[in-house]
C-alpha cells in the first residue's frame, strides 16, 4: 500500500519561505512522477508544480514560478516544494501526490485525475 505523507505546514507572513516534504513508501519512488496541489478555503484544489520521475522535468503554475521550487531526492523517497516570497493568496491546505502511470524518467502530468495516492494535506497560512 502506498503512503504518502507529507509535512513543513505552518504561519508565516508575507514575503517569508517555507519548504514542504512530502514521503513516500510502498512504490518504487524512483520511477514515479510527483506532483503538489492546494486547495484554498471555499475553492476547488489546483496543480502547483509537477517533477518528473528523474527530476529534470519541472512544471509549475504561472501564479508560483520563480517563487516555488519543486525537488526530489529518490534516495530518501522523498520530494519537496521550497515557496519563497510567500503570499496570503498562497494560503492554501497543500497535497501531495504520486501518479498512477509510468510517464518515462522525463515526463509528468499537471492533471489531478493521473494522480492516485494522496497525502492528507498540510495546512499552509500566510499572513498580511
Amino acid at each position: 500500500q502506498v503512503q504518502v505523507v507529507e509535512s513543513g505546514g505552518g504561519l508565516v507572513q508575507a514575503g517569508d519561505s517555507l519548504r514542504l516534504s512530502c514521503a513516500v513508501s510502498g512504490r518504487t519512488f524512483s520511477t514515479v512522477a510527483m506532483g503538489w496541489f492546494r486547495q484554498a478555503p471555499g475553492k476547488d484544489r489546483n496543480f502547483v508544480a509537477a517533477i518528473s520521475a528523474n527530476g529534470r522535468s519541472k512544471y509549475y503554475t504561472d501564479s508560483v514560478k520563480g517563487r516555488f521550487t519543486i525537488s526530489r531526492d529518490n534516495h530518501r523517497n522523498t520530494v519537496y516544494l521550497q515557496m519563497n516570497s510567500l503570499k496570503p493568496e498562497d494560503t492554501a491546505v497543500y497535497y501531495c501526490a504520486a501518479s498512477g502511470t509510468y510517464y518515462g524518467d522525463n515526463g509528468y502530468t499537471t492533471q489531478q485525475t493521473m494522480y492516485d495516492s494522496w497525502g492528507q494535506g498540510t495546512q499552509v497560512t500566510v499572513s498580511s
